[in-house]
């Protein structure tokens, strides 16, 4: 039988003023444990336990199945049980395999509720929880107090034994043992290690910064994962992706455009990794060809459709199209982007990010390129 996960998140919170539905790197807080949930190989259903009309609305936007909690077991000082027991008797259920999960715990990856849950073969109840080599102190009434340590001898970190912290990603229980008990931990209970990367819970703005940045690199890291293995080529539209889009026109009609000083930088980084390097653009512009040749890449310029020009000039240098990245932003760019490995800036036409393997976090001109360059040289 599949477990059922069930996740509480009240409107209400002191430390961080809507943080449930607060954005963390693209999403709202509650869509990374919702999702977690969901990517589980063992859990079969996903609920939300809510009070509040915002977190039931992106709850249920993100997959997950909503049940409204009411105002009595959902101030402040409500447990989480008293949640849990509300959700199991709306659904009624009363038998299988139970999965708390929390929406503080952002980082949680369906592996550890996988992981978690699989403990019940063996156990009541149980939970996940980071190693811990800290030396802890009670501040007891006469004074400090070594909690697990001898004053007389300090240890080495990694003599301090087989501690953990509780992490509060996940909790998973027999749904029958826990009607009875009440309580989250009862019976056998076991813990299930996570590492300490994905232990953060956040409870003020130190952690959720500190979630930003552990969230962003592990995308970061998915992305450049995308990315062909053996990559040889990357070339650029010009207008939208190295520019930003703008154009300023002088009294006797010249052009000039916006372009992005870390763009440059991120271009001669993949130059110096090797890669060939080139801007394929349908425009003429003087100012194109400077910026080119400033930059030291080659200009391909196509009088009609650009896939032509770009598999000419692939084949002319024996690459394969699926060695190579073409970054665009516009309908022209599409052919090119499905021919190769495609992708697109932050802000380009709904089609070429539909075209795109990767959308980039930057807009087209705002240091794309230097994003993109600092994934394919993050690997």
């Amino acid at each position: 039988m599949d477990a059922l996960a069930i996740i509480p998140a009240r409107g209400g919170s002191k430390g961080l003023p809507r943080k449930n539905v607060r954005p963390l790197c693209g999403k709202p807080l509650i869509a990374w444990a919702i999702e977690a949930a969901l990517g589980a190989r063992s859990v079969g259903k996903v609920v939300v336990s809510t009070d509040d009309p915002e977190i039931a609305e992106v709850s249920q936007a993100f997959g997950a199945e909503v049940v409204l909690r009411p105002a009595e077991i959902s101030g402040d000082t409500a447990p989480s049980e008293a949640a849990l027991l509300h959700t199991l008797g709306e659904l009624g259920v009363d038998r299988g395999a139970l999965a708390f999960m929390q929406c503080t715990s952002p980082l949680v990856l369906p592996e550890d509720v996988d992981g978690t849950l699989a403990r019940l073969a063996s156990a009541d109840s149980a939970f996940t929880a980071a190693p811990c080599h800290r030396f802890l102190w009670d501040a007891a009434p006469g004074g400090p107090e070594p909690v697990g340590h001898d004053l007389a001898h300090r240890p080495m970190r990694q003599e301090l034994g087989s501690r953990f912290v509780e992490v509060g990603a996940v909790y998973a229980m027999d749904i029958a043992g826990f009607l009875k008990a009440r309580r989250r931990f009862f019976g056998r209970i076991e813990l299930h290690p996570i590492p300490p990367e994905r232990s953060l819970e956040i409870d003020d703005e130190t952690d959720f910064l500190l979630a930003e940045t552990l969230m962003r690199r592990r995308l970061d890291v998915r992305r450049a994962q995308l990315l062909p293995e053996e990559l040889k080529a990357v070339i650029f539209d010009f207008d939208g992706v190295l520019t930003d889009n703008r154009v300023a026109v002088g009294e006797h009609g010249e052009e000039l455009v916006f372009c992005h000083r870390g763009d440059g930088w991120g271009i001669a980084r993949l130059k110096e990794a090797g890669l060939h390097v080139a801007v394929l653009t349908l425009e003429r512009s003087p100012a194109v060809a400077r910026r080119c040749e400033k930059l030291g890449v080659e200009l391909l310029v196509a009088q009609g459709e650009k896939l032509p020009v770009l598999k000419g000039w692939l084949e002319r240098r024996g690459i394969e199209p699926r060695h190579a990245v073409y970054v665009g932003n516009d309908l022209p760019d599409v052919p090119c982007m499905l021919y190769t490995f495609g992708v697109a800036p932050a802000d380009a036409l709904a089609a070429a990010k539909k075209a795109a393997q990767i959308v980039l976090e930057t807009p087209g001109g705002r240091g794309c390129a230097r994003e993109l360059a600092g994934l394919i040289l993050s690997r």
